[in-house]
């Protein structure tokens, strides 16, 4: 049982140290490419953890977008759609997650 935990971790640390920008989720490439001061390769791999555990692919395509267009997000938020209204519940709980779990990283 410990080799399995010490395999598992040592699993994580070469998943997280060997990550680049080409492995990289669209939350992450988007954020790294991002002007944002706080944009550092930690608080987008944060980030981009905390997307794949909240959004779903097409979720996360769309709130990329939002990095190089910002105001792109206002108009989600305040579109009369359907699926806007759903997907905003979510990016909205998305963002509050990465806020306790990044916190610091910027």
């Amino acid at each position: 049982m410990k080799h399995l935990k010490m395999g598992a971790v040592a699993a994580l640390i070469f998943t997280t140290v060997s990550a680049s920008p080409i492995q990289a989720g669209l939350i992450a490439s988007a954020c790294v490419r991002s002007d944002r001061e706080a944009a550092n390769w930690r608080m987008c791999t944060c980030l981009q953890h905390v997307a794949n555990q909240s959004l779903s692919r097409a979720d996360q395509r769309l709130a990329a977008r939002f990095f190089k267009d910002p105001h792109m997000a206002q108009e989600v938020r305040q579109s009369p759609s359907r699926s806007h209204e759903i997907f905003w519940e979510r990016y909205k709980a998305f963002g509050d997650t990465a806020e306790v779990m990044c916190k610091g990283l910027g």
